[in-house]
């Protein structure tokens, strides 16, 4: 099953589309795992420095939207840098993760929103 990057930027959050390569994607009891890195590009608001990759951060795994009643784990990988000439590790601020959650923010605010109609 080969997954078009043109599905995905309807279903996922931008910020994954645009900043990520999904490197892989399986089925496991029911539900649906994506598997994204952050691209190798270094963030502009660094362009000052002279940046190396450095490796990835630890996997973090995040819940998203269900997609025909099968639940959509996304496991995202960020990257780090290296300043050249400080040795000074750099990374990017995602906001992917709703605060206190294991849930990507667009899911946690749409499960806020539907939790104010369950009276």
């Amino acid at each position: 099953m080969e997954l078009s990057l043109d599905l995905l930027k309807f279903i996922l959050p931008e910020v994954l589309t645009t900043h990520f390569d999904l490197v892989s994607h399986n089925m496991q009891e029911g539900a649906l795992h994506l598997y994204f890195e952050e691209k190798k590009d270094t963030p502009k608001e660094e362009k000052h420095r002279t940046l190396i990759a450095h490796g990835f951060h630890k996997e973090i795994v995040v819940q998203d939207f269900p997609l025909r009643g099968k639940s959509v784990y996304l496991h995202i990988k960020r990257r780090r840098w290296l300043d050249k000439a400080t040795g000074q590790a750099v990374q990017r601020d995602w906001d992917l993760v709703a605060q206190g959650t294991r849930m990507t923010v667009e899911f946690a605010a749409f499960l806020k929103v539907l939790g104010q109609y369950q009276s």
